[in-house]
């Protein structure tokens, strides 16, 4: 069957179109390429669906490739029948595959193989006919012959397919404490999980990954198990034929084959099946998180004093320029003359246009004390509080020490703070993004599908937004469609040493950059100070053309078309529709010809907590204040209100009505308003509501 049809059965997307998409996936073109610059060949398909497409093209081939594999195995058996090759070839399903394999698949040696050793095969297929007649044979050979049919009905495809019905309707999930690891100080985060018995589909993705931690970390047992009774009963139905001697001989071979081989491998299925979603979902809320983090508002090229809060050791301060280049640093200690006097020089001396603090522990009081040393200074710089998540792992980490190799760490987490805050993509490209504390459970998840997600979410970002390639880090770089760790470091190269880059066509001089690369990047890549004004918009250079035709056919220049949008409403687009330029296209290429250099992240604002409100104790239930959102999970979200800890608003509580999904109600570091409903001082837990009437 072809491939591209299965897919667009699937996705309920065209053939054609998947067809399309699949020819140029093929040809080496990039995800954000193609959803961005071959809408005529796709019909305009976006990111997500162009995903959907390549996941399930690339899974569909490995599938074809396996049942190659299987076939070749059971023809060498010479077992391959004809009815058996068909079967195999027609199915697309990898479950119903491994199901006709599984009587064929080579395995370790089982009491069934024992029993045919001894010559009991002719007494297993005697009983499985149930006929009535005297049963001549001993109790050790019933007993081999049982195991024999036992093997066969559980490796039978309707047996499995019918206790797998029975899972996914009836399963309960079942846990239950290890004795002797129950009472230690380190279960007590899990002891919600001691004792459950629930529908396994109605379990929360979250729940199942935290009972999975718990299993794996050795606190509980879990068991997953439908209704025993009608599971037998179904097994019954298919293989019980009649009502004697031998028939009781099948019965007990049934049950003892679904107790000891048929329930394990399905429990097992559903365990794996049931765990790939929930880390499907968390993959998913991770990686819209990471965007939306990525998408965070930059305040753009200003000279910035960036303060990394501490108490005991002080407030490591660095002061960097409008390109985030280092220029000094120094340690600031709060409420000292010296270092109040010390702070306002640096904000007036270096014309401080704003202040990035971070939001760990000493922020508010951090906070403050700038604030109060404002009023000696000539300078009033805006005062942000960004968040530090994973800027100790990046100060530590390679990338940092290539940065700033006669630097500590202190003053390299410092300098991430104050980047951060002019931008955040720019800065936060150069972390794991697991190490960003935006998801959840992220360490207990599939890491090979969480790492391609996030990968892939970078990506997505870096290109929607574009970047300067004249001032872009080679690690900007790197995600750029086509380019990858190589060529990023060869155009850093090259712009150091030919100096900045003063068109888009110059890039093709940087070594390994050939013609087909050039194509996936260059829309991507900006070139401000370029002769040719598009060479810094998103148009790409192969639409160059079209557009000076539209100059052209208005009596103007390029760059007149740009800054008049008279000029622009009078462009008829039906005019310059052709077999390769859809109306898409150009439709994209008008929006960019009148925002050619707008950035897509909105405009960065300040901030600021209740003043009354420092830490946990100065809280009280009722109190409605200010926070920042700064995690979202599939159970709501985690909301700084200026207390060193986050608070929860549970997914009840973020609004009037029912609510699916947290992102439906707010994104990453969004301002709200919410209500404190319960303070627990003992765990340091805070609940937070934001449906303000109560």
């Amino acid at each position: 069957m072809d491939l591209n049809r299965i897919i667009a059965e699937r996705t309920g997307i065209a053939v054609g179109q998947v067809a399309a998409t699949v020819r140029l996936l093929d040809d080496k073109a990039t995800i954000p390429f193609i959803a961005r610059y071959r809408k005529e060949k796709t019909g305009s398909l976006d990111e997500v669906q162009i995903t959907r497409i390549s996941d399930l093209n690339n899974s569909l081939r490995e599938l074809s490739e396996r049942k190659q594999t299987i076939l070749r195995t059971i023809e060498g058996q010479g077992k391959l029948t004809q009815p058996l090759r068909s079967r195999i070839n027609d199915t697309w399903d990898a479950t119903e595959l491994e199901d006709l394999y599984l009587p064929y698949k080579p395995h370790r040696k089982t009491r069934a193989d024992v029993a045919r050793e001894k010559g009991l095969e002719p007494l297993s297929q005697d009983l499985i006919k149930q006929q009535n007649g005297r049963l001549n044979a001993t109790e050790e050979d019933l007993q081999g012959a049982r195991d024999i049919i036992a093997e066969t009905i559980a490796q039978d495809e309707r047996s499995r397919q019918a206790i797998r019905r029975e899972f996914a309707y009836t399963a309960y999930l079942t846990t239950k404490p290890v004795s002797g690891k129950a009472d230690s100080p380190e279960a007590q985060n899990y002891r919600d999980y001691f004792s459950l018995h629930e529908p396994l589909q109605r379990i929360p993705s979250h729940r199942l990954l935290a009972i999975r931690r718990a299993e794996k970390e050795g606190y509980i047992r879990v068991d997953i198990s439908p209704d025993t009774d009608k599971c037998l009963d179904k097994l019954g139905r298919l293989h019980l034929k009649a009502s004697n001697e031998r028939s009781y001989q099948v019965e007990l071979a049934m049950e003892d084959g679904y107790k000891r081989l048929l329930k394990p491998a399905i429990e097992t299925e559903y365990s794996l099946s049931s765990k790939q979603k929930a880390d499907e979902q968390a993959i998913r809320v991770f990686a819209d998180n990471l965007r939306q983090l990525l998408l965070d508002a930059p305040l753009g090229q200003k000279r910035v004093l960036a303060l990394d809060p501490g108490f005991r050791t002080g407030c490591k301060m660095v002061v960097l320029n409008e390109q985030g280049d280092l220029l000094c640093h120094d340690v600031i200690h709060l409420r000292m003359q010296d270092s109040a006097d010390r702070l306002s020089r640096y904000i007036d001396r270096y014309a401080i246009e704003a202040i990035s603090i971070g939001n760990g522990t000493a922020s508010r009081e951090c906070e403050a004390f700038v604030r109060q040393c404002l009023d000696m200074t000539k300078q009033q710089p805006a005062v942000f509080v960004v968040s530090e998540n994973g800027a100790s792992v990046y100060s530590a980490g390679e990338i940092a020490r290539r940065e700033f190799p006669d630097q500590d760490v202190t003053v390299r987490g410092a300098v991430s703070i104050g980047r951060r805050l002019m931008d955040p993509l720019a800065e936060l490209v150069k972390i794991d993004p697991k190490s960003i504390g935006v998801g959840q459970y992220q360490h207990d998840v599939d890491q090979v599908l969480l790492r391609q997600a996030l990968q892939q979410t970078v990506e997505s970002v870096v290109n929607y937004v574009g970047v300067d390639v004249n001032t872009a880090s080679p690690y900007l770089l790197t995600y750029i469609s086509g380019l990858g760790p190589v060529l990023a470091d060869n155009i850093v190269r090259y712009r150091s040493e030919h100096g900045a880059f003063r068109s888009r066509q110059e890039l093709l001089r940087v070594p390994k950059m050939g013609s087909k690369t050039f194509e996936q990047a260059a829309g991507f890549l900006r070139v401000t100070d370029s002769a040719n004004p598009l060479d810094n918009s998103a148009v790409h250079p192969e639409r160059y053309a079209l557009v000076e035709q539209m100059a052209r056919d208005k009596g103007c220049s390029v760059q007149e078309l740009m800054h008049n949008a008279e000029l622009r409403r009078q462009i008829d687009l039906n005019r310059y529709v052709t077999q390769e330029v859809g109306m898409p296209p150009l439709m994209d290429i008008l929006h960019e010809l009148e925002n050619p250099t707008r950035d897509p992240r909105e405009p960065r604002e300040v901030f600021h907590f209740d003043e009354h409100v420092h830490t946990i104790d100065d809280l009280r239930i009722g109190m409605v204040l200010p926070g920042i959102v700064t995690n979202i999970a599939s159970f709501g979200v985690f909301v700084d209100v200026g207390v060193h800890k986050g608070g929860l608003v549970h997914i009840s509580q973020l609004a009037d009505r029912r609510v699916q999904n947290p992102s439906e109600v707010v994104r990453l570091h969004q301002e709200v308003q919410v209500r404190v409903t319960d303070i627990d001082l003992a765990r340091q837990r805070i609940q937070l509501s934001m449906k303000l009437e109560h």
